[in-house]
């Protein structure tokens, strides 16, 4: 019971922080920058998920691969001799799924200790009868 606990518990923090970047990048969507120099765009982030030895996960977060993209902006001052500028790599629809997956994680998770805390008092209680 304290495994699945300890399991619940690694599920709710990879949610969290899997909103977390999702929240970021989509609050930093047009947050442009220069290809070249300085500022640089706004570098997306994701959340990164590994089981543990315990078979619950570890959760990171990192830039993505591959997190700027050129487009063309002539009038603004992050724009090169050709008007490039960096945009963030941001798919919001990728990121109203992943928000909406984590939300789905959560809840899953919060069933799971719910299920744990229940069977804990249903032991209490047997073992109380017994005594």
């Amino acid at each position: 019971m304290i495994d699945s606990i300890g399991i619940a518990l690694t599920g709710l923090d990879a949610a969290s922080k899997k909103l977390y970047a999702s929240a970021s990048n989509i609050a930093n969507v047009q947050t442009t920058g220069s290809l070249d120099g300085e500022p640089k765009p706004y570098a997306p982030l994701e959340a990164r998920s590994e089981t543990n030895s315990l078979g619950g996960v570890h959760t990171t977060i990192g830039e993505r691969a591959n997190p700027f993209t050129p487009a063309y902006d002539a009038d603004s001052p992050f724009a090169d001799e050709n008007g490039i500028i960096g945009v963030p790599n941001i798919n919001l629809a990728e990121e109203a799924v992943n928000t909406t997956l984590a939300k789905l994680q959560y809840k899953a998770n919060l069933k799971t200790l719910q299920a744990a805390s229940d069977l804990g008092k249903e032991l209490l209680k047997v073992l109380d009868e017994k005594a």
